[in-house]
């Protein structure tokens, strides 16, 4: 080995000994290690305080906080009492649709609820046919095609729903079925090509109680539920 060789070995010995004596030291002002999951607030550099002082991060797991789990029956009990045997059903809705919630689909009754009434007075078959199945399309249909035949104008204000309430449930292989009692206010009239009124009173609010019915496939993407069977509730 020559000369020239041993003394690169030797320069390199003593420059590696020199690195490590300097990066093996701590001198007590490392930044610590990275946490992508830290919040940072803004304006502040990540580990110091605005006056430059170490500051201890905080520790992601004891920031959040992870809360009970919301009781999954919570909006179920809050429209129909468990003791009702309609709840039992509602549950079995939400075992199999983890995403229905029964105070939404009272919210969505109601504006269904109105949408249709409104519909069917103005004949409008497109929008019934969205919201309707097709067995009960063809019932509303005929109505409105018996009205035409006939040339009587329906007209119909609504006025509001004063109850929206969950009668009965029901879990059909992969169809759900919810029946609900509304009771509304509306102002409804039928008037012959004469100008006489056939039916209702263009000016009085009366009450109306209906009991509908809703199906869904639950196991569909779609979200919408339509309305499957109508009936009046006497008395």
């Amino acid at each position: 080995m020559s000369f020239g060789t041993i003394f690169i070995i030797i320069v390199a010995a003593v420059v590696l000994f020199q690195l490590r004596s300097v990066l093996g030291r701590r001198t007590g002002s490392e930044r610590p290690p990275y946490d992508p999951y830290t919040r940072r607030e803004p304006g502040k550099v990540e580990g110091t305080t605005a006056q430059g002082n170490v500051v201890t991060l905080p520790n992601r797991r004891a920031n959040d906080v992870s809360e009970a789990p919301a009781e999954p029956y919570a909006s179920i009990d809050a429209v129909v009492p468990p003791s009702d045997p309609a709840n039992a059903e509602l549950r079995r809705i939400k075992d199999a649709d983890t995403g229905f919630d029964a105070k939404q689909f009272l919210d969505g009754v109601k504006i269904a609820y109105e949408m249709i009434v409104t519909a069917f007075a103005a004949g409008d078959r497109k929008s019934l046919k969205s919201l309707l199945s097709q067995e009960a399309y063809q019932g509303f249909e005929g109505a409105i095609g018996d009205r035409e035949k006939r040339s009587e104008t329906m007209k119909s204000i609504f006025v509001g729903i004063d109850d929206a309430t969950i009668v009965s449930a029901f879990v059909r292989e992969r169809e759900a079925l919810i029946t609900v009692r509304i009771v509304s206010q509306l102002i409804s009239s039928v008037t012959a090509p004469n100008g006489e009124i056939v039916d209702g009173d263009p000016e009085a609010v009366v009450e109306v109680r209906d009991v509908w019915t809703f199906a869904r496939d639950i196991r569909s993407r779609d979200p919408n539920w339509k309305l499957v069977e109508t009936e009046a509730e006497n008395g």
